[in-house]
């Protein structure tokens, strides 16, 4: 497998992991465990996120850029940016940052994404990330990283109760804004490609 692949790939069997790193906690009840998890999250999520510019770094140094890995990266950024929103839903304290609604339309938009890119190498083309997605990413990345930063807070102890309430509105109004942009992406990569969709096999 080519290097740059393998970094995608380390992204992608990350997504469960980190799943459960962020849930045990929750499900154990445990402030031991709780606290090893707040140390660890942020620094392993953000050398996750990292792959994704090792993954497009190497693949251009190395000549390694191709139709399977203009698939296979945002494939890899769909499962670990879905699997941190999943854990958006849930907390210690039993109320989570992410309303569920977001979630689901965050999930269907990237389903919808997904069935586009399938029916795109269908027809021969490989649809890369446009800058409109990359803005989308940023703030998907942005939004996860403050939820983690409130959580880890709330599980080494910290008293954030007076400052609860605003966190979680912060939180919201950055989903909020994710959703946004993700259908406004969307809609472009639509427009972009209209041809190929449309075009008659």
């Amino acid at each position: 497998m080519k290097l740059s692949n393998r970094f995608t790939l380390a992204r992608v069997l990350f997504a469960p992991f980190f799943f459960l790193l962020y849930y045990v906690p929750v499900w154990l009840g445990n402030p031991l465990v709780a606290k090893i998890s707040a140390f660890v999250m942020i620094p392993l999520l953000a050398i996750a996120q990292l792959t994704d510019y090792w993954d497009g770094h190497y693949a251009r140094k190395n000549g390694e850029v191709s139709d399977f890995g203009k698939i296979f990266d945002p494939f890899a950024d769909v499962m670990l940016n879905l699997t941190l929103f999943l854990c958006a839903q849930g907390s210690v304290t039993g109320k989570g940052y992410m309303p569920i609604v977001l979630f689901i339309l965050i999930l269907y938009r990237e389903f919808s994404m997904t069935f586009l890119r399938m029916v795109a190498v269908s027809k021969g083309t490989a649809i890369a990330a446009r800058k409109g997605g990359k803005l989308k990413t940023v703030f998907y990345i942005s939004s996860g990283f403050f939820m983690l930063a409130a959580e880890s807070a709330v599980r080494l102890g910290f008293d954030i109760s007076s400052c609860d309430s605003a966190l979680r509105v912060v939180a919201i109004v950055m989903f909020s804004i994710c959703v946004l942009l993700s259908y406004i992406s969307f809609s472009d990569y639509i427009v972009t490609f209209s041809k190929i969709f449309s075009s008659k096999d």
